[in-house]
């Protein structure tokens, strides 16, 4: 399975972003995708996951202005960065948590390359 990230790049304040992601390999089930950040200094921090059933969740400091959907026919998560500020800057990557087959009894976590988000002031 792999996760290869689009998207990123370098803004201004106030600026938009959109990043995606698409899942490929031996997949049966995604149970759920989303996008982590990290920035250096600090631990991995979740910005927004969206679950095959039941609410998708963000980070306090981003919701109203991000908005994570999915496709699954693609098997592709999108975060739609709006009104992106200074401290949105990190290395955004893509996490899924799957079910390789139908016989598989446990989900696996899988996370792709990060992407840089860099937002000046």
């Amino acid at each position: 399975v792999q996760l290869q990230a689009f998207g990123g790049g370098s803004v201004q304040a106030g600026e938009s972003l959109r990043l995606s992601c698409a899942a490929s390999g031996r997949i049966f089930r995604i149970n759920v995708m989303g996008w982590y950040r990290q920035v250096p200094g600090k631990e991995r921090e979740l910005v927004a996951v969206i679950p095959s059933s039941g609410s998708t969740n963000y980070a306090d400091s981003v919701k109203g202005r991000f908005t994570i959907s999915i496709d699954r026919a693609v098997k592709t998560v999108s975060l739609q960065m709006n009104n992106l500020k200074p401290e949105d800057t990190g290395d955004y990557s893509c996490y899924a948590n799957l079910y390789r087959t139908p016989v598989t009894f446990t989900a696996e976590d899988y996370w792709g390359h990060g992407t840089e988000v860099t937002v000046s002031s």
